[in-house]
């Protein structure tokens, strides 16, 4: 089992990032976090995916997550499920100032290809 995410740390503006069991919200492995509780955020967004995934499913969208983004004042945060394991997703956090929007994308699909459950 490869859960290694220590490449989230060569993202432009890296915060923190960890794995996550969306079922449980227990974390499986993380990487930085420094002030951001990483236990905490890998519970609470396990509620956002949770949210999204029941509201795909009321709008019959017949769709997945690809990735949420969320944009807030001085941070992004990306929540990125895991396509060989849709129960565990990716969740990392950037300093907005720092970070290259397209770039650290493109990183995140690169590291969750690299994971395997």
């Amino acid at each position: 089992m490869s859960t290694n995410i220590a490449a989230t740390s060569e993202i432009a503006g890296f915060i923190g990032a960890c794995l996550v069991d969306s079922e449980s919200g227990l974390m499986l492995a993380s990487e930085g976090g420094g002030k951001l509780d990483l236990e905490a955020a890998a519970a609470l967004n396990t509620q956002v995916v949770k949210a999204k995934l029941d509201a795909i499913q009321t709008l019959g969208l017949n769709d997945g997550i690809e990735d949420i983004l969320i944009t807030l004042g001085k941070q992004l945060h990306f929540i990125r499920p895991l396509e060989k394991a849709p129960g565990v997703f990716l969740y990392v956090a950037l300093d907005k100032k720092a970070a290259n929007l397209g770039m650290a994308r493109m990183q995140v699909r690169k590291i969750e290809g690299s994971l395997s459950l």
